[in-house]
């Protein structure tokens, strides 16, 4: 019994129960090598496969001898069972079919985005091997490519069966029938699937619209042209999407019965891929899936338009006064300037109102900078982008999933597809809930971070009120010592707005050093209201109770898988799977309820609380700076005032000279030249004092820097 339960060639040595995969000419296990261990997979052909030309039969070997790549399972041996029949012995790969990794549940509406970066350049690259070889695979879709995981848990996707392979340059053609239904151009399918008669001959632009459907497959969890009833029900409905979709149209769906094709021209938005690689993606998909032979782009643009996707580096970016967060594509040798339009492209906010952070600080972007030199960036630590003019919040980052009715009627084999269906729509959930939490997470650094560039702005508004005073106390002494002297220059027209404008100054000065420390009040009451934030964030278990509820759906999804592998079952299992039933739907209840409640309410309190704070502290930015520029232009009276008052002095301490004779200077004019270096000396010890105090606050300010730097975990109140 158990030799029939196994198989073996010279070498290798394989149970029939460790199926890898089945196809109409051959199987596919798991086998290992008699004196190593060594695990490899063994396709083993069967009785069918030698109905075929001789030709065809050797082609697949010789195809896999020929071809030596990383994304390209490789060949080790050619050998024979008992029966003669042939075996292949090719590399192994651990983590199953692109096509399993799809099935499980958790990637329903698609693979996270670096997996799907991965499967991009892996198949990329693979497929760039096959067309410098002069090959045509005739069979890409995801069960054709293998998944080989690393050490380190990381993937390499390697394109495999090469039966229906054969070799084909750029501008010949070909006539036979291969491949899987839903990934064959529809030229194709006309002629295989549907038995229609003609006399079509095929290029290699076949393989790029069985791309096209695969990686659509891969982003987004679903085959793009979809048919009511299914591809494998509706044949004909099939073939009219594929064959009259409209230019630039990637997907169609008909959702009722003989109803209107919808044509999508973007990836639906349960996608998890960015808005800046769907950007990216779209154009691609568009030239490939293109029925037309003539219209579709060739292997060159394709190759092209791929390459350079995967060649720009990722630039994670958090825009906080519309709570968007997004990640740019851009090459690393484009400049800020270009990277600076893609970000106003992206989010709308123009040129010329960004503003960035990174880590809490100011980052100056210049026009020239290459995008290699940007700091590293990641979701978590992103650069924070700010708008000098109002925007609004984008809302709600994701849409709710849609969760389907629960089967009303007992039945194993539709409750296990429910089931099936719910754990995936579930695990959406958990992937929103999660986002959510980061997004919040992003929302209290990136308003800490705000604050604190506000507080360093009235620290400047301070210093600039410092200045401003020093040069006041000069002016101000020099007219005391001019009019103690009874030499105040009368005849000078200005004399009289001088004096005026002086005393303004001096009374308003306090007014505005004043509504500056105002502002600084403020800004502590907003760290106290995002400390709160900050607590409600710490002491959230959105995702743990999700992730709870996860665990028992997948655990009522296990017992289903079960009963319809049993099939009838017995009265008190079929009591049991009707009780799961019901607990099934409490659980779905319970989560509509945790992230409607818990994880939206919270999100939208945050939002509404960071629509009051971008508020007040774009008012406070705005009259800083016109703050800024009116210490400006008081500046620039003083100092016309005290270059008036200099010119007057000057001409006194030149009158009290000794003239061309040698004559002393008279007493007067000798106590006018005491006055001046008293007033020197004066002028001086203002400096001297106002330095003092302008250290100081730069020091409070660097003190708030560096606990901004040691915890930037714990916004807090932290005084000047």
């Amino acid at each position: 019994m158990t030799e029939k339960m196994t198989a073996s060639t010279a070498n290798y040595l394989w149970s029939l129960g460790d199926v890898l995969g089945q196809g109409a000419t051959a199987s596919v296990y798991k086998a290992r090598n008699k004196r190593t261990g060594e695990q490899v997979a063994v396709k083993v052909f069967n009785q069918l496969s030698y109905s075929r030309p001789y030709e065809v039969q050797m082609r697949e070997f010789e195809m896999l001898r020929r071809l030596n790549h990383n994304n390209i399972v490789k060949l080790f041996s050619v050998e024979e069972l008992n029966s003669k029949q042939k075996v292949l012995v090719m590399e192994y790969c651990s983590g199953g079919s692109l096509l399993s990794l799809l099935e499980e549940p958790e990637n329903a509406f698609g693979l996270p985005e670096t997996e799907f970066l991965i499967v991009l350049q892996c198949v990329v690259q693979g497929m760039n091997h096959l067309r410098e070889n002069g090959v045509v695979h005739r069979d890409i879709k995801p069960g054709n490519i293998m998944r080989q995981v690393g050490e380190d848990g990381s993937s390499v996707y390697k394109l495999t069966d090469f039966g229906a392979a054969r070799e084909l340059e750029d501008d010949e053609k070909f006539v036979s029938i291969y491949g899987t239904e839903e990934y064959l151009h529809p030229d194709m399918y006309e002629r295989a699937v549907l038995r229609k008669p003609q006399h079509k001959a095929y290029g290699v632009s076949v393989d790029l619209w069985s791309i096209g459907v695969t990686f659509y497959h891969a982003a987004t969890g679903t085959l793009p042209f979809t048919p009511y009833g299914g591809p494998r029900r509706n044949k004909p409905t099939m073939y009219k999407i594929t064959k009259e979709k409209p230019v630039g149209a990637i997907a169609g769906v008909q959702r009722v019965n003989d109803g209107p094709i919808e044509w999508s021209y973007h990836l639906p938005h349960s996608c998890l891929l960015s808005k800046g690689l769907r950007g990216q993606l779209v154009p691609v998909l568009a030239g490939i899936l293109e029925a037309d032979q003539e219209k579709c782009w060739a292997f060159d643009q394709f190759f092209s338009a791929t390459t350079d996707i995967l060649q720009r580096v990722s630039v994670y970016l958090f825009s906080l006064q519309q709570a968007t967060a997004h990640r740019l594509y851009i090459h690393h040798y484009n400049t800020a300037a270009i990277f600076c339009e893609e970000v106003a492209s992206q989010t709308g906010v123009g040129l010329e109102k960004q503003h960035f952070l990174f880590l809490g600080h100011d980052l100056s972007l210049e026009g020239s900078m290459k995008v290699v030199n940007f700091p590293p960036t990641s979701p978590s630590q992103p650069l924070l982008l700010l708008s000098r003019t109002p925007e609004t919040h984008a809302g709600l980052p994701y849409r709710e999933p849609e969760m389907p009715n629960i089967p009303s009627r007992f039945d194993v084999v539709s409750d296990y597809s429910f089931s099936k269906l719910i754990v995936g729509v579930v695990h959406q959930y958990l992937r929103i809930v999660r986002s959510l939490h980061t997004h919040r997470e992003l929302f209290i650094h990136g308003y800490y971070s705000y604050i604190e560039k506000v507080r360093r702005e009235c620290g400047d508004a301070l210093l600039s009120i410092s200045m401003v005073n020093m040069r006041l106390q000069s002016c101000l002494s020099s007219e005391h010592r001019l009019h103690t002297l009874g030499q105040f220059p009368l005849e000078a027209p200005d004399s009289t707005d001088d004096s005026k404008k002086l005393r303004l100054i001096r009374e308003n000065l306090p007014v505005y050093a004043g509504g500056i420390r105002e502002f600084q009040t403020r800004l502590e009451h907003l760290h106290i209201e995002l400390a709160k934030h900050s607590e409600s964030l710490a002491e959230d278990k959105s995702i743990q109770k999700m992730e709870v509820l996860l665990e028992k759906i997948m655990a009522i999804h296990q017992q289903y898988r079960k009963d319809r592998l049993t099939g009838k079952l017995a009265y008190n299992d079929e009591q049991i799977h009707k009780f799961e039933k019901i607990h099934l739907s409490s659980h779905i209840k319970r989560v509509k309820g945790l992230f409607r409640e818990e994880c939206l309410q919270k999100y939208r309190d945050l939002l509404a609380s960071a629509s009051t704070w971008s508020s007040v502290l774009r008012e406070m930015q705005c009259r800083l700076s016109d703050f800024g520029n009116f210490s400006r232009g008081l500046m620039g009276d003083l100092e016309m005032c005290e270059e008036r008052q200099n010119k007057f002095l000057d001409r006194v301490l030149l009158r009290a000279q000794p003239g061309p004779g040698g004559q002393e200077a008279t007493p007067r004019e000798k106590e006018h030249m005491v006055l001046r270096m008293h007033r020197l000396k004066e002028e001086m010890e203002i400096v001297v004092r106002e330095l003092q105090s302008n250290n100081s606050v730069i020091e409070s300010l660097g003190a708030v820097n560096s606990a901004t730097m040691l915890e930037p975990d714990l916004p807090r109140p932290i005084g000047l």
